[in-house]
């Protein structure tokens, strides 16, 4: 079942390929049938079982194989919803952009993709898929061909590229030494190989730190993700909250707790790199994303920072910063596609990009001013959202740890969050504090293939703040199941 809930939706994105669709409707049906189908088949996995279940064999002892655990299933279960919304948004925003056959077929690809790289059973299955996100979101993120998108393109091919084979240094040396690289928790290299290899192993670890942090935007390996906001708003509000940067998060969450093992890393000098590096990016993407006047490279600029909350988290290599770590990117998931989606419909709707421009924008699309309102303060942190609870989390961990350098991103935390009101809520404050200029601008909201995404949402955004008690709850027990 997990298999086939896999390569599913990759075989009908190849299959679309060479179909000739009679209509643009027929291609939606299909696409939102495939897409809620594939949701469906999660479902079903989830209940039924989590295996670990191999597809094949890529070499003897190198088993390409799949499962469902905790971390795993908190991962899964955010592609899971959130795809069916964005593929259904992305039906009217691709209107005007063209190309929709060979976009919807590779938007396909990707989801399976992506589920592969929640879902791998070992090191090698991750890596594997891990690459695969690359080569079939690189056309996405250049689609259209213009000048700027293929610049784009080149830039997220060369550091995504160097990303992977800085991380296959790390993957095989775990590989090796830990009987394959199958995930368990604590890790699989033993205390005996720390002990008598303690450089080697955190070279390895922060081989594939940085590795994998190129996708999770962690400076200065970041300059990507900007400059690949020219992509279609489908495809980075999928990089920015979904796919790519959550799966160089993820990747370094499952390196550090299942691969090589946090209690062997913790109180390294390879931790306190990790710890500073997040640090360094949280204050250097909120602090240019204030200066950012692009509506949708400023939000960038923002998930570079938020993105390494995560990091910190996960870094701070104890229970409760991974329970804070897997919070913040469930939140974080939510929030930041909503407001992408907002930034989206105000493109299409209106043609503004500059944040100067969306002076009275209220006036004319109320949902999508409302909408955006939430998400901007759930993100920074408003108590009863969802945001403030991972913030919280996420500060009381660092606390927990005591170490300066804990104090050194509890103190990035701290500085961030004021950056982040102001740069989102400064937004909202032009929306419907400003006169619309013109005046005479006719645009309105766009129609329910974009609004329903933004209603679902954003009231899953605050039944998550309301409930959060039960989802920490879920994620604490995760965490500690983990240690």
């Amino acid at each position: 079942m997990l298999i086939l809930t896999i390569f599913l939706p990759v075989a009908a994105g190849l299959a679309m390929l060479g179909i000739r669709f009679p209509n643009r409707r027929s291609r939606c049906v299909f696409v939102e049938g495939v897409t809620l189908l594939t949701s469906l088949l999660v479902l079903l996995c989830f209940l039924r079982g989590r295996g670990p279940v191999t597809a094949f064999d890529l070499l003897p002892g190198l088993p390409i194989a799949f499962m469902i655990d905790g971390v795993g299933g908190v991962f899964t279960a955010i592609v899971a919803f959130l795809w069916p919304l964005a593929t259904l948004y992305g039906f009217e925003y691709m209107e005007h952009e063209g190309g929709e056959n060979h976009f919807f077929a590779l938007y396909t690809i990707t989801y399976g993709v992506t589920l592969g790289i929640s879902t791998a059973a070992n090191l090698l299955t991750l890596y594997l898929f891990y690459e695969f996100l690359t080569i079939c979101t690189l056309p996405l993120v250049m689609h259209g061909t213009k000048p700027e998108a293929i610049r784009a393109g080149h830039q997220y091919m060369m550091y995504s590229f160097f990303g992977a084979a800085l991380a296959f240094i790390g993957v095989m040396l775990v590989i090796v030494y830990g009987d394959g690289g199958a995930f368990a928790m604590g890790g699989v290299l033993g205390e005996a190989f720390a002990a008598e290899h303690p450089l080697l192993l955190q070279a390895a670890y922060l081989c594939m730190f940085v590795g994998f942090g190129v996708k999770a935007a962690v400076f200065p390996t970041h300059a990507w993700l900007p400059s690949a906001s020219v992509a279609p708003t489908p495809v980075t509000a999928l990089l920015h909250a979904v796919a790519v940067v959550k799966a160089g998060v993820f990747g370094i969450i499952r390196m550090t707790y299942f691969a090589v093992g946090a209690q062997l890393l913790s109180g390294t000098v390879a931790q306190n790199i990790a710890i500073l590096l997040a640090s360094a990016t949280i204050i250097y993407g909120s602090t240019v994303a204030v200066r950012e006047h692009h509506f949708k490279r400023r939000l960038a600029y923002s998930t570079i920072s938020n993105l390494s909350y995560i990091v910190l988290a996960a870094s701070l290599m104890t229970a409760q910063g991974l329970a804070a770590g897997l919070a913040h990117m469930l939140f974080h998931a939510l929030i930041k596609i909503t407001l992408f989606f907002c930034a989206g419909a105000v493109l299409v709707r209106s043609g503004r990009t500059q944040v100067e421009e969306l002076r009275g924008l209220a006036s004319r699309m109320p949902v999508v001013c409302a909408v955006y309102t939430v998400g901007a303060l759930a993100l920074m942190g408003t108590p009863l959202l969802p945001g403030f609870v991972s913030k919280w989390l996420i500060g009381s961990a660092a606390v927990a740890y005591g170490t300066p350098m804990a104090y050194v991103g509890l103190a990035a935390i701290l500085i961030s969050a004021v950056l982040t009101a102001i740069y989102l809520m400064s937004v909202s404050f032009a929306m419907y504090a400003r006169p619309l200029e013109p005046a005479d601008a006719a645009f309105s909201d766009p129609t329910i293939c974009m609004k329903l995404p933004l209603v679902v949402l954003t009231a899953a955004i605050v039944l998550c703040g309301l409930g959060s008690n039960f989802i920490v709850t879920q994620l604490t027990a995760i965490a500690a199941g983990v240690m």
